[in-house]
């Protein structure tokens, strides 16, 4: 398991030189709103997300990265029976990957996600190909009827 957190940024270009000092690394995947660091040491999966945030704050969202689906939906049931509702979205397009995840929010409102990427993406997010600026895909079978803009409280997917 890998820890994942993810920021908004309002300079890509910046935020890359300084986190690239800051972890002494390259990241492994940029592009022209996003990148993402897959760190080591410490395992850490890290992601910049240029968006507006004046109003949303810096932070984006927590998660893990797992090692494939059977962990994501290990995580989704050991969620559901401490009864919280997970947010189902597997098959997703998100963060130019396609990814099995799940999304809980904390009492504070700070969403989490536990997800496996299965494969690189040229979109974004599934919508990219009709709405450009909508964030991550609707689940292909959804298992609960709380949008996702409400569960990911004041922050923007991916």
């Amino acid at each position: 398991m890998r820890m994942h957190v993810a920021i908004n940024v309002k300079n890509l270009e910046q935020s890359l030189r300084f986190y690239k000092i800051l972890f002494q690394a390259e990241p492994t995947k940029v592009k022209d709103n996003y990148a993402k660091f897959e760190l080591d040491n410490p395992a850490l999966h890290f992601s910049l997300n240029v968006r507006a945030y004046e109003n949303k704050g810096v932070l984006n969202h927590f998660g893990f990265q797992v090692k494939n689906t059977e962990e994501v939906e290990a995580a989704k049931d050991r969620l559901q029976a401490a009864g919280l509702v997970p947010l189902d979205e597997m098959n997703t397009t998100c963060c130019y990957a396609v990814q099995d995840k799940v999304w809980v929010t904390d009492p504070e409102g700070n969403p989490w996600e536990v997800f496996y990427t299965k494969k690189d993406s040229e979109f974004e997010a599934a919508e990219d190909r009709v709405m450009p600026s909508a964030c991550c895909a609707t689940p292909s079978k959804p298992t609960t009827t709380v949008p996702v803009s409400e569960l990911r409280g004041k922050s923007e997917c991916c």
